[in-house]
């Protein structure tokens, strides 16, 4: 009989860990005021409350964040300069800037500006005007933008936002989720180490005008290094925050909420209560091997399995019921394998919803086994097929 490669198996490892833990988002136990709240575990990505999570609403400034990882994806690509100078429309000058009335980097017309200055006018200042010249000198256009902008969004994995403009000024048709923010922070914290501190900066002058970080948790001993505040009358008061204590950082995002004091209010609760009630635990450090994994025709029979780096769970600190850890992987693995290819992941399970995964790879190379040896591991698939 022909041994057949599509009937390779799905192999489960179970491994010897009892992680005594509640399921966090079953046994949330909190509430806030604000009607759309997410609040996410970054190492692990798992939920540990929300609440209107998924429910389309305006993202006020919150979407300079999309600007902002946009503009940070060409840098890291090499397709943009922070010496870059981009020059400021009429446009820009109208809709954004002094004018307008609305929160503003106060931009000169037909100025030209550097694209690093561009960055923090954006983050630091919340300028509009800053957001539509970067929107211009990418794209050409806000509409040509906005298209770029909702094409990269669905590449980082935001499943249910749609962006109209650059800045988050009120359109009908642009919305985004607490889910899909909470997402967009975490994936810029972990691509854009060297962008991300600019989120933090307390202050930044331009034009002899000094603006204070309208982040207003950066300086209440939270932990809060970033993100990103947002408010028009049609979208109430947001922020996209996030914290780190000691090792463990958490992104929070809240959006609907009646006024500063609330917004306020409402973040430091609910990460006060996420710090207090989940700790980390540390699974597997960083380069320790998680499992093996079984190959098919190679000179040996299994290869080790690493994650890219430490393997933190996320625990309830109060006792629940134990949740399971498996490595799940397609195999055998056909030699020859490669090192440093994703072929597997390990799992944290509450009864059979994966509440926690971690991509798993190949830690050496294998390479194809001789013709006798490859004869032997068919038969075995052989033999197993049979029973």
């Amino acid at each position: 009989m022909r041994f057949d490669t599509s009937c390779l198996k799905s192999i489960v490892v179970a491994l010897a860990i009892a992680l005594l833990c509640q399921s966090p988002t079953l046994a949330q136990t909190f509430d806030t005021k604000a009607p759309y709240a997410l609040l996410m575990d970054y190492d692990s990505g798992t939920v540990l409350f929300e609440k209107g999570a998924d429910e389309p609403v305006p993202p006020a400034s919150m979407a300079k964040l999309m600007t902002a990882e946009y503009v940070f994806s060409l840098l890291k690509d090499g397709k943009l300069s922070l010496e870059d100078e981009f020059g400021v429309s009429e446009y820009a000058w109208r809709q954004g800037g002094a004018p307008s009335g609305g929160s503003a980097m106060y931009l000169e017309l037909d100025s030209r500006v550097a694209l690093n200055d561009l960055l923090r006018g954006l983050l630091i200042q919340s300028g509009n005007d800053a957001a539509i010249v970067i929107a211009e000198g990418v794209a050409g256009s806000e509409p040509a933008f906005a298209d770029l902008l909702n094409k990269r969004a669905k590449e980082i994995g935001m499943r249910d936002s749609l962006f109209r403009n650059s800045n988050g000024l009120p359109d009908p048709e642009q919305v985004v989720t607490m889910r899909d923010l909470a997402t967009l922070a975490r994936h810029v914290i972990q691509t854009y180490p060297e962008h991300y501190a600019i989120f933090s900066e307390p202050e930044f002058t331009w034009n002899e005008i000094r603006q204070s970080n309208r982040n207003p948790l950066l300086d209440d001993g939270l932990g809060v290094d970033g993100l990103k505040t947002g408010h028009t009358k049609e979208a109430g008061y947001g922020i996209t925050a996030s914290a780190l204590r000691n090792t463990q950082r958490l992104i929070l995002a809240i959006s609907g909420l009646e006024s500063e004091r609330d917004r306020e209010t409402e973040a430091k609760k609910l990460l006060d209560w996420g710090f207090r009630s989940f700790q980390q635990v540390t699974a597997f450090e960083a380069d320790e091997v998680v499992a093996e994994a079984s190959v098919y025709g190679g000179e040996v029979g299994r290869v080790p399995l690493k994650a890219k780096g430490p393997i933190r769970v996320l625990i309830a600190r109060t006792a629940g019921e134990a949740m399971k850890a498996r490595v799940v992987y397609q195999g055998p693995i056909m030699a020859p394998v490669e090192a440093g290819v994703q072929v597997g992941a390990f799992k944290v399970l509450d009864g059979d919803r994966v509440v926690q995964e971690t991509p798993l790879f190949t830690a050496a190379a294998v390479a194809q086994g001789p013709l006798h040896a490859r004869a032997l591991d068919a038969l075995g698939e052989l033999l197993l097929g049979w029973l």
